[in-house]
């Protein structure tokens, strides 16, 4: 039986992350980064794929759980008539590519509890069986290029390729787990001290939410989604992957099951907005130059994702022992949307430049050369036929919203030059600009619905035009662009949620079935105070925050009728929408909520 997916909690080091239920089962994790092969993969399986429990052996009462204040670190505490226990869980944040840790503290606070932990090792996703020695300090375990350390005081005995033990504590007792992950060619890494290694990430994550800028009502729910970004960044890089996780589903039981452990082009935006209006410079400069590291070659290869370092190789395929997560196959590894022709990302980078210069980050070598290679690549295809933001994988067709962001990046090449002083063909680009508005707004509306459509010829609506007046293409009270909305609220509205798209016409060329898409309705609330309907926009985000797990994290997507979020978890998109519309709700008194687009 599958914990549902906001039951679990996410732990990390900024290179990969683990996935803690609220049962006390780690059952997700990669090492040694985000992409790597899952050693713990009972989330999408069995126990028997792999998972690390530590719980209360008796009947437990309640469980309750929170972050160390602003940390990743993870406190569940588990409640028994004999007593409580809190489970401490966190990763020290390292240098090192070549180690990686995950510390688990059981420490009693009241009484005497019985404990009990189940510790199955299984590399390769779940696939590969590991050659397990008895240590004095725990176990070693060995499979092919993996190693791992667990050691523990705690007797572990072996039977049925699990490891278990029990282990009863007293009121101040405590008793604790390090696992560590080295290259099996590697000499055994000397262990860490356990106090030292909690006091330093405390500290660590503690000094870098002090660095942030946000206050106000929402100050909580804004740093706990930056640090959630945070988390989901690979430092080494810069890189920001969508989710740390793979295929979990769109629909419980559906094959829209992708995996999300890569950096979409479409996130930089946004993502580098929320990080700049937070105070997170380095960080926003870190995610611009991985950005232009990624898309540099010929604009004609761009991709519309890239690998955490920007590989460009995401080859899609199954894993086929694994069930999947209430058995919603196949589990997919790699994407192969990577392949597609996506016409939004050209807008994507070239705002993202755009506002990196508004916001005064220093400017990057070459970079406008880049963004001018892109231009004339852009002029020569803004006119074809895509797959859109949402990857469809049927037929290719003319989305408005990928038009609109093709007209995004001629604008800020335009304003590159109006406002930065940049060289460029302003006056050409200028005559582009104008071509490409008219086109939208001669094919992509209907004047007999009074709405603009999801591509062009068709009678269903599309979410991802509510972005229309978030870039500037149309000032939010333009007839149309109200029209559109209305015509969302009555058609794509479903208990305050909006869904992407209507399920009729099999546009994307797959089963139908999904939950509202998240960040589509923090547009909608971003819609509603910049026309002014302030207090519905926060009825929107209160409803918003109030899906959020106990831990404050959010997945992709929200089934209204279930009341369970769906999709990969934690979704990076979601979190950066939250801190932006919280920015936007808070700024609706002071100045215009289309910052982004209106400068």
């Amino acid at each position: 039986m599958n914990l549902a997916i906001e039951d679990y909690g996410l732990i990390g080091n900024t290179r990969t992350g683990a996935l803690v239920g609220r049962n006390g089962s780690i059952d997700w994790l990669c090492v040694p980064r985000f992409d790597s092969a899952a050693c713990f993969s009972a989330l999408l399986g069995e126990r028997t794929n792999g998972r690390w429990l530590i719980e209360a052996a008796g009947d437990v009462k309640k469980i309750s759980r929170r972050y160390r204040g602003d940390t990743l670190i993870l406190e569940t505490t588990f409640e028994t008539a004999d007593g409580s226990v809190t489970l401490i869980d966190f990763m020290p944040i390292s240098k090192r590519e070549d180690r990686v840790d995950l510390v688990r503290i059981a420490r009693c606070t009241a009484g005497s509890v019985m404990m009990r932990t189940e510790f199955v090792l299984r590399f390769g996703y779940g696939h590969e069986i590991p050659w397990v020695r008895r240590a004095d300090y725990g176990l070693r375990a060995v499979a092919g290029p993996d190693a791992m350390e667990l050691r523990t005081p705690v007797r572990l005995l072996g039977h049925n390729l699990t490891h278990s033990g029990e282990f009863r504590l007293s009121a101040n007792d405590e008793a604790a787990f390090i696992l560590t992950w080295y290259p099996s060619h590697r000499p055994t890494p000397r262990a860490g001290e356990v106090k030292a290694m909690l006091a330093e990430t405390e500290k660590w994550w503690t000094d870098w939410s002090a660095r942030c800028k946000c206050s106000g009502e929402w100050r909580d729910q804004m740093m706990r989604s930056l640090i959630t970004l945070k988390a989901l960044t690979y430092a080494p890089t810069g890189g920001m992957v969508a989710a740390p996780t793979t295929s979990l589903p769109e629909a419980l039981g559906g094959v829209r099951n992708w995996d999300y452990r890569y950096c979409w082009l479409r996130d930089a935006t946004l993502t580098l907005y929320a990080l700049l209006i937070a105070g997170y410079t380095q960080e926003a400069r870190a995610w611009r130059e991985w950005l232009l590291r990624a898309v540099a070659g010929h604009p004609q290869e761009m991709q519309i994702m890239y690998g955490i370092a920007g590989e460009r190789q995401l080859t899609e395929g199954e894993i086929p022992w694994l069930s999947g997560y209430a058995g919603s196959h196949p589990v997919r590894i790699g994407n192969a949307a990577h392949q597609q022709f996506q016409l939004d990302v050209y807008g994507e980078v070239m705002d993202t430049m755009h506002v990196a210069r508004k916001h005064r980050v220093p400017e990057q070598h070459d970079a406008w050369n880049l963004q001018k290679r892109l231009m004339d690549y852009l002029e020569s295809v803004w006119d074809q036929p895509d797959e859109g933001i949402w990857e469809v994988r049927g037929p290719r067709r003319h989305f408005t919203h990928s038009k609109v962001m093709a007209w995004v990046a001629v604008d800020r090449a335009v304003k590159a030059v109006e406002k930065f002083k940049l060289n460029g063909p302003v006056e050409q680009w200028r005559s582009l600009r104008q071509l490409i508005h008219d086109d939208v707004c001669r094919n992509g509306y209907d004047p007999k619905r009074n709405a603009f459509m999801q591509y062009y010829g068709a009678t269903t609506l599309d979410a991802s035009i509510l972005m229309m007046p978030l870039v500037g293409f149309l000032p939010v009270d333009d007839p149309r662009v109200l029209g559109t909305i209305k015509a969302i609220e009555e058609e794509l509205m479903v208990d305050g949620f909006v869904m992407r798209y209507s399920g009729s016409g099999n546009v994307d060329g797959l089963p139908s079935g999904e939950g509202a898409f998240l960040a589509c309705t923090y547009w909608y609330a971003d819609n509603l105070a910049a026309m002014g309907r302030t207090e519905e926009a926060r009825a929107i985000f209160d409803r918003l925050l109030s899906i959020s797990n106990d831990l404050g994290l959010l997945a992709e997507e929200y089934d209204p009728g279930l009341k369970r979020q769906l999709g990969n978890f934690p979704q990076a998109f979601t979190h950066v929408c939250l801190i932006n519309t919280a920015h936007n709700l808070s700024a609706t008194k002071k100045r215009p909520a289309l910052d982004r687009a209106t400068q």
